[in-house]
């Protein structure tokens, strides 16, 4: 290394050479690059571990100069003129030739700077974080990160040794962005910033928000991600995506944990990667008849145990499954199959990580500042602060970035209960009301209904969906006309009552009757979904087919009952993977699914059932047609309470043909069970859960039945019909 020299006196370096060395330049390009002095231009370059630097020519190469370590690491010198340069760096062993990062101008235009601080610019992914460019003429990485509380940021990364005083930053004081460009590095890098807070302290690192790309967890880096570029063959899904997934139209879903859906043969700690998933779940999905998969979130996350609702990389998929390309080629491939594509997103809350938003600046920059707003109890996570611009936009952002760039069909938004209100699990001392006194957390209010419309108005036939617990009015109705905007909403109180219902006795589901009925109450109220969820089958609930009475045979009938009861009901469809086989154990995120079970045949009968159950519903118009309207629906036999059995009628538009509906919800056959009906004629039988195939007793109606005209339930025709033990029966008007 060379020693310290006295260089010939260059002025301003005394003072700034030892912010330099302490890594504390708060300007850097007022002190390092190319200035003017009185002695004529000169150049510094902080460099620590060089042995000698020259100023060389980009246009000829020719030396202009040579500089002097005049401090540690600090070189200085001298130039004979002012024109574009590189720096000739000899390192122990090597000779590095590069262009200076304070030698050029600035990145970001002040369009860029205004639409960020107005959280209206939605293309922060591909204009802020790390982008690979072309700037001045010359390749590398312009990095920009929002910290406008900070001292000093730094990029570090394996080009600079993970030195912080390698590559101090521009401040952009109008916006608090920092930027930088650093030539002659490109995709693949590893990269974070190092902060410095407003009282001097140095911050742990910190991974970009804005990062397309991350290492594989438990590391924590960003990645410099190339600029996205796949091409896409779903030219007709996307045509048509917003008529499939209109309220009138069947919709299926899949709900999946991909790491432990299924695990690579032989390594049970292993994860399929996005390719591997293509060739499984895919096909698995498209047999079944599912018309969606929605994916829990793959947004990257640094605990796996959080199954994904706790991220930190909104904009990056998690590298646990491979690379955003294998990404892209998923949603494609699902595409091509003919499957929607949903994907979980998290915009309530982040986890508490130190590389992550918490105290981003060394200040509660994307959180509230005070715990009674920014600190959420139950999940040990922070809260989004909503009522910051560039907050909002960032999430927004995020919300674009998957519709938009991975063709994502729909969103479904986890935990808006708890955006939705100050007060959600607190005491009474422990929230702060809105600026009208009260609860409603009117900040998270708006921004919900921003995000829906802006999502609408960008991503034509992108939907989003729910995940909201409480009686809040006009989730799934059009901010126009006073809602929240969502496409649907998830139907948490069917869900409770049926389940409730359910896993009792039969013996007693008389005195519960209104378990399975008091959905219908509100069920046009909303777009609903009907959710059996991961939620459900975890967290010492047990599986779903642990939940249901009586010996193996009574619990498999009781879930094909409950399943036949599902998808007739009015509302889309949602299982979570496991449920179609009636696995026994509760989920866990480390495990697979227990495909096992396929061998036995009452389990694989299951599966037939929801496959079959899935193509009634795609083939029968009056089970989707009117699925948001009361005139889809009508209760014939709803009282029957010493029975337990139940009948109804759903209807669809046109000249769609009515389906009836019966439901025994005990383990007594019934025979000759009188049921009044609209029509006379032919009844056909187009579905029974207790049908031999799917493991059940194989008792029913011989294929149809004929009205009579014996009045029943104030119609003058009726139908005497079989009732199985434990089971649904859906019949056709065949007139």
């Amino acid at each position: 290394m060379t020693q310290a020299t006295h260089a010939p006196e260059i002025e301003g370096v005394e003072a700034a050479a030892m912010e330099a060395l302490a890594g504390r330049l708060t300007d850097p390009f007022a002190f390092l690059g190319m200035h003017d002095t009185g002695q004529g231009p000169a150049v510094r370059a902080f460099l620590p571990g060089a042995e000698a630097v020259e100023v060389v020519s980009r246009e000829n190469g020719e030396v202009l100069g040579r500089l002097n370590q005049v401090r540690e690491g600090l070189h200085a010198g001298l130039v004979s003129r002012r024109e574009r340069y590189r720096l000739r760096i000899s390192w122990p062993g090597t000779v590095q030739e590069t262009e200076d990062p304070y030698s050029f101008g600035m990145v970001l235009g002040d369009l860029d700077l205004h639409l960020f601080s107005e959280g209206a610019h939605w293309d922060l992914a591909e204009r802020f974080g790390a982008q690979p460019m072309t700037h001045e003429g010359v390749e590398g990485v312009a990095f920009s990160v929002w910290a406008p509380n900070a001292r000093r940021v730094s990029v570090i990364g394996d080009f600079n040794s993970w030195d912080g005083r390698r590559h101090p930053m521009r401040l952009r004081h109008s916006a608090g962005v920092w930027e930088l460009f650093v030539p002659r590095i490109g995709p693949g890098e590893r990269y974070k910033y190092e902060i410095v807070g407003k009282h001097g302290e140095t911050l742990p690192p910190k991974a970009d928000p804005l990062a397309r790309r991350t290492e594989t967890p438990p590391a924590n880096a960003s990645i410099v991600a190339a600029p996205h570029a796949f091409r896409w063959t779903d030219e007709e899904w996307m045509a048509k995506r917003g008529a499939r997934q209109a309220p009138t139209q069947p919709m299926a879903v899949y709900e999946v944990h991909p790491a432990s859906w299924l695990r690579p043969e032989g390594e049970p700690q292993g994860t399929l990667d996005w390719d591997q998933l293509i060739d499984t779940l895919i096909p698995y999905v498209a047999d079944l008849g599912f018309t969606h998969i929605e994916l829990m979130p793959i947004m990257e996350h640094p605990f796996g145990g959080s199954w994904g609702y706790q991220p930190l990389s909104l904009f990056a998929p998690s590298a646990r499954y491979g690379t955003p390309e294998g990404f892209a080629r998923f949603v494609d491939a699902c595409h091509r199959a003919d499957l929607g594509v949903i994907l979980d997103w998290v915009p309530a809350h982040f986890p508490t990580d130190p590389h992550g938003l918490a105290r981003f600046d060394g200040t509660a920059l994307y959180e509230h500042e005070d715990p009674r707003e920014g600190y959420h109890q139950d999940w040990n996570t922070y809260i989004y602060n909503m009522g910051r611009k560039e907050v909002q936009g960032f999430l927004v952002a995020s919300a674009l970035w998957w519709t938009e760039t991975f063709h994502i069909d729909a969103l479904r938004v986890d935990a808006v209960a708890s955006m939705l209100y100050r007060d959600y699990s607190r005491e009474h001392d422990q929230w702060i009301p809105n600026r009208f006194g009260g609860r409603e957390n009117l900040e998270s209010i708006d921004f919900l209904k921003r995000m829906n419309q802006i999502v609408q108005e960008r991503a034509p036939g992108a939907i989003t969906i729910a995940e909201e617990s409480t009686a809040f009015p006009g989730v799934s109705q059009p901010v126009s006309q006073g809602g929240l905007g969502f496409s649907y909403k998830w139907n948490m109180g069917w869900m409770h009552d049926t389940l409730h219902y359910i896993q009792r006795e039969p013996l007693y589901r008389s005195y519960h009757h209104n378990e399975l009925t008091f959905g219908l109450v509100y069920a046009f109220s909303e777009k609903f979904v009907l959710p059996i969820s991961h939620d459900e089958v975890v967290h010492g609930k047990g599986s779903l087919i642990g939940k249901m009475p009586g010996d193996e045979w009574q619990k498999l009938a009781n879930l094909r009952a409950y399943f036949g009861f599902m998808w007739t009901h009015p509302g889309k469809k949602l299982l979570f993977m496991g449920c179609e086989i009636g696995q026994h154990r509760e989920w866990n995120h480390d495990g697979e699914i227990e495909w096992a079970l396929l061998k036995n045949q009452s389990h694989a009968g299951l599966q037939m059932l929801v496959r079959d159950l899935n193509k009634l519903y795609a083939r029968e118009p009056a089970l989707f047609t009117t699925d948001a309207e009361p005139s889809g629906f009508e209760w014939i036999v709803g009282d029957d309470t010493q029975n337990s059995v139940f009948a109804y009628l759903r209807r669809g538009t046109g000249d769609a043909k009515p389906l009836l509906v019966v439901l025994n919800m005990t383990p007594v056959p019934r025979h000759e069970y009188r049921i009044g009906v609209p029509e006379g004629g032919t009844w056909s039988e187009i579905l029974n859960t207790d049908a031999q195939i799917y493991g059940g007793t194989n008792l029913g109606n011989a294929g149809a039945v004929r009205t009579e005209a014996i009045p029943a339930h104030g119609r003058s025709h009726s139908v005497g019909i079989t009732l199985p033990p434990l089971a649904a029966v859906v019949f056709r008007h065949q007139a």
